[in-house]
Parts: C-alpha cells; structure tokens; sequence
C-alpha cells in the first residue's frame, strides 16, 4: 500500500522528579540535605532512512511517546535520563507542526538527505533535588522541584519522491509502458484510463554506468489541479524532479486531439506550481507504432517546438526512439543545478527553571 501523508501525535518524555532526602548515618549527626536530581526526559526526532519508501506504517501506529526521567533519590543521585525517540520516515518527507485547533500546517523540515533529522518534541527537563537550595541561612532545605513536562505535538507527514525525471501525460498515453520498458519497475499496464493508482519508481541504466530515477505518476485530466481525476493528489512528487518528460499518444485510439492533450496538461502543471510547469520539458509522442495519421504527429511536433521544446518521436513498446529520449533526459539532469544543502534547525534552548 502507499500512503503518502499521515497525521501523527508525538510526546517527548516529562523529567524525573527532584529528590527530597536528608543523609541519615550513624555518627553523622548532622548529614544534611542529599536529594538528587531528576533526570531529563526523552526526545522525539525524525529521521531520514532510504529503508522506508512510503508512510503505511504510520496509519496504523500514529501515537509516539519518548521514555520519561527517572526520578532523582537521595546520596545525591540524580535520575537516569530518558532515552530519545528516532522515528524513520522514507527520504524526501516534510515534516509539518498541525495546529490542533485550527488545523493550520507550518513547516517544521524538510528531510531530504539521508540521515537527515529535526527534533521535534523536546524532553522535559529533570527537577532539582533539596541538596541543590543549601544556603547560609537554610542548611536543612525542604523544597524540590518536579521535572518539567515533555513537547507534545501533532504533525503532518507528507511524502515527496526522489526523482530526477518525471513522466506526465494524460491516461493510458503510455507512461507505465515507458517506465517499465526502461527499468525494472512493474507497474499494472492495461488498456484502460487510470491503470496507474499510485507513483512509480523505476532506476534508469545508461552507458558508462550511469543512472538516474525516474517517476511515474497517475494521468492528469483537466481540472487536475482542483481534484479532477487522481493527478492532483500525486503532482507533488513531480516537484523534485529535474526532468519533466511529456508523453503524448499520437496513435488516435483515444480518440482525442494530441495538442489539446498537450496544451491541457502545460496548463495543469502551471496552475498547480508554476516552478514546475518552467522545468525543463522534453516532448515524446508515443505509440507511433500504431500511428494511422502521420499528419497528425508532424501537427503536434510542430505546435511543440514552436515553444522551443525538444520532440521525440517513441514506441514505449517497441523501443523505438526510446534510447535517444533516455539520452536526452540525462543532458538535461546533467544540466541542472545542484540541490541545495539542507539546513539544519537551530534549536533553542530549554528554559531555566
């Protein structure tokens, strides 16, 4: 199953109690106060791990709790500290704080590289003990704190795929076809519209040992971008990506025009990020194995290159023209600027007590 976006409640763990003990010996007759500290509770991170793809875990087990602190005791020991909480989410997932009244959503990180973390709940921190309130004029002090209690909060996990290409076209314009002729995935492949349900990855091997990944998401119709068909919900893995590829079906089975598909699709893509719809875009018109119209292919190339795109003309299931699109994609991932590093949070800290 992928799952993409999961509602998650975290709570760090309170501090130990501060401990109220008075040393009692014989021959001592005057010990004094000797009650430890509380230990600090435990804190919650999330992390980055390649070893999750998707987020199916979490709509099953949505509570996380951090270990508490022990409670201080008296030889002026304090109280062991509560262990942290790592939670691995797949890379690429943003990490949003909710709201939990107005549902309101603020970007807390964005866990792009491996091994990756942010905190998200801080523990509390442990209580001091009577030994710590000794003073000149109160040698026998009975006063103790109790441990702070831990961050809790409600977050929003929402995954982003890792890609460097991206496939977009209207259904059944041959994108699972492409991305399974070209690497290992087995997406389902059939002859009807939204075939594909959920995204694809599949890794791509050129030459000289290089490879890249490439993402197949669920047709785009008109209106995409406002809840029309499956698209809008899978759009955003398509952000990432450095390579847009645009498959149009040429073939006339669907019976539907070639540059009303393409022009349909731009406009999707713009009204739902216009940083994505100005990525660089190559063009294949697929399916000209079964082309009946060659006027209708040279109609489309023509109203695509007018935009200054690069055409290719491709067989998903033959193969044909597909190595040079492949090329082609890499020339432009090759291109493309570096990701940026991802910033670390800076975190503030605990407050005195």
């Amino acid at each position: 199953m992928f799952v993409d976006e999961v509602d998650i409640h975290v709570a760090a763990g309170d501090g130990g109690r501060g401990s109220l003990s008075f040393r009692r010996e014989k021959f001592v007759p005057m010990g004094g106060p000797d009650g430890g500290d509380g230990g600090a509770g435990g804190s919650v991170f999330v992390v980055a791990t390649p070893r999750k793809n998707t987020l199916v875990d979490f709509r099953f087990h949505p509570e996380f709790e951090a270990r508490r602190g022990n409670h201080g005791e008296g030889s002026n020991r304090t109280g062991r500290t509560g262990s942290d909480l790592e939670i691995e989410v797949p890379i690429g997932t943003l990490v949003f704080t909710k709201d939990p009244e107005s549902g309101d959503l603020d970007l807390l990180a964005d866990l792009a590289v491996d091994g990756q973390r942010v905190l998200v709940a801080k523990g509390g921190r442990g209580g001091l003990g009577n030994a710590r309130f000794v003073s000149s004029t109160n040698r026998a002090p009975r006063k103790f704190q109790p441990g702070e209690e831990g961050e809790q909060r409600d977050l929003r996990l929402q995954l982003k795929l890792l890609a460097d290409v991206g496939l977009v076209g209207f259904p059944n314009a041959g994108k699972s076809t492409l991305i399974a002729r070209v690497s290992a995935a087995r997406p389902k492949i059939a002859d009807y519209p939204f075939t594909t349900l959920t995204p694809n990855l599949g890794v791509v091997a050129l030459s000289d040992d290089r490879s890249f990944v490439m993402a197949d998401v669920p047709g785009l119709i008109e209106g995409a971008h406002t809840g029309h068909g499956l698209g809008h919900r899978f759009l955003r893995h398509l952000e990432r990506t450095k390579v847009l590829i645009h498959l149009i079906d040429v073939s006339g089975a669907s019976g539907r025009d070639p540059i009303e598909d393409f022009e349909i699709v731009r406009r999707e893509l713009q009204m739902f990020d216009a940083g994505l719809a100005a990525k660089p875009h190559l063009v294949a018109l697929n399916k000209i194995d079964s082309l009946d119209e060659p006027e209708r292919a040279d109609a489309i190339e023509r109203h695509a290159r007018a935009q200054g795109l690069e055409v290719h003309r491709i067989s998903g299931v033959t193969g044909v023209g597909v190595q040079a699109l492949l090329e082609a994609a890499w020339r432009d991932i090759a291109a493309a600027p570096p990701p940026a590093a991802p910033e670390e949070p800076e975190l503030s800290p605990p407050p005195e007590l």
